[in-house]
């Protein structure tokens, strides 16, 4: 007996350009999902809805006493499901693909049970009254999900071969060293929204326990460490000829983190407006998915049927 996916797969094929849609599909849901809820935080909405999984004890959905908070939670909520099934059509669109692509079918289903672990994660939030530590962990299993959905994104336009560099080996240590600092940039900014002043509700939130000044200080500091870094890599780059669009993205991530720093400073110095913040919060988003293509950017993945092997490069002999 076939399973659901075994069927469709039986009878459709999707097209190269459809597979790449669906993979897209999913990066950007998640972004819409990290920046909308960010307004969930920003509007004081975040006990819109006081319970979980229901809206209220007695409603599902959300009511009109509620008022403009609570539509605006449920509004999140469902987004939710909108989500799971561009995260859907991108496991289908996988497993559909002749011959079978197991690794990437695979992908898409860790796409989905972080999607799942994420809405228990904002659940036990919700039940918890908005503790900041599990409004951090929300958000950056939000992260998590997005750094998987832009990895599929790319091995759809890749082959299922071994990954073969495409630079030398310090070059892809330093892009490591990007990847590490700005994970610890995105925790960091954590650590100033859970001790800052929008606290997701009109209420007394609890507030991690440190000065919301100090903490974008150090924040502040990371981001400048992972500036340096970036600039580096271009320079780098150059130095050692590596492929164009290798290069157009260390362009994109440098261009993401000059305008991710200034609305950063600008916000900081106008106390913390909630569209600013908003703004920063995409930014965030926009620069970790600039930093997950830089670093699959520098190795390739042929086909894996491929008939000719490629002719080894000396200058990455020691990959």
């Amino acid at each position: 007996m076939r399973n659901p996916l075994a069927f469709i797969a039986q009878r459709w094929t999707p097209t190269p350009r459809i597979l790449r849609r669906a993979a897209l599909a999913a990066v950007v849901m998640t972004v819409v999902i990290i920046v909308t809820g960010g307004a969930v935080r920003l509007t004081s909405s975040g006990l819109g809805c006081d319970t979980w999984p229901k809206c209220t004890d007695d409603s599902l959905f959300a009511t009109p006493a509620q008022g403009i908070n609570g539509a605006i939670e449920f509004g999140n909520r469902m987004l939710t499901y909108v989500l799971s099934a561009a995260v859907g059509w991108a496991i289908i669109s996988a497993r559909s693909t002749k011959p079978w692509r197991r690794n990437l079918t695979r992908l898409g289903w860790s796409q989905f049970w972080i999607v799942m672990g994420n809405a228990v994660v904002g659940g036990i939030t919700v039940w918890a009254g908005l503790n900041p530590w599990t409004v951090a962990g929300h958000f950056l299993l939000a992260n998590a999900l997005l750094t998987v959905s832009v990895i599929t994104w790319q091995r759809v336009r890749e082959g299922d071969g071994a990954p073969r560099p495409r630079v030398p080996r310090p070059v892809r240590k330093l892009s490591w060293a990007i990847v590490a600092t700005s994970a610890v940039l995105i925790v960091l900014g954590t650590s100033v929204t859970g001790s800052g002043k929008h606290a997701g509700d009109s209420s007394d939130v609890p507030r991690m326990p440190w000065d919301w000044a100090d903490a974008a200080h150090v924040h502040a500091v990371a981001a400048w460490v992972v500036c340096a870094l970036a600039v580096a890599m271009w320079l780098v780059l150059r130095v050692v000829d590596a492929p164009d669009d290798t290069r157009a993205r260390a362009r994109d991530l440098l261009i993401v983190l000059l305008a991710q720093g200034a609305v950063g400073y600008v916000q900081y110095f106008t106390q913390v407006p909630e569209v600013l913040v908003g703004v920063h919060m995409l930014g965030s988003a926009l620069m970790w998915i600039a930093v997950v293509r830089l670093a699959l950017s520098l190795r390739e993945r042929p086909e894996s049927n491929a008939g000719i092997p490629a002719q080894s490069d000396p200058a990455l002999a020691h990959a």
